[in-house]
């Protein structure tokens, strides 16, 4: 089968990609996943952000990527951050986490689930 030559992710992409995504989950993922494995409660908030972001890179049509996911993460952090958002410097409050965050490890999530496809 040919690929036409634009489909094919080069190796430093695919590298910044994974790199990208390890970075957030170091951040926030670890915890995140953490805390919604031991809250009911925050554990379905991941699921319907995950559910979000799938849709929003058409996830049901098209297979997720660590270079879609780790892009997505990006411009959201960086659109945050253009309106004033600052990343947490101590511990997350998981008990109500800000929407950013949730949205963040619902693509932690994501990204773990491909590592394990």
């Amino acid at each position: 089968m040919r690929v036409p030559f634009n489909r094919v992710a080069s190796r430093t992409a695919v590298d910044s990609a994974r790199s990208t995504l390890a970075a957030l989950t170091v951040s926030v993922g670890t915890a995140g996943l953490a805390a919604a494995a031991a809250r009911p409660g925050l554990l379905a908030l991941v699921d319907q952000h995950a559910a979000a972001v799938r849709d929003s890179l058409d996830g049901d049509h098209t297979p997720l990527t660590s270079a879609a996911l780790a892009g997505y993460a990006e411009g959201v952090r960086a659109a945050a951050l253009e309106h004033g958002w600052t990343p947490p410097s101590g511990s997350v409050d998981w008990s109500q986490p800000e929407w950013l965050l949730t949205r963040l490890v619902a693509v932690c999530a994501l990204a773990r689930a491909l590592e394990r496809h």
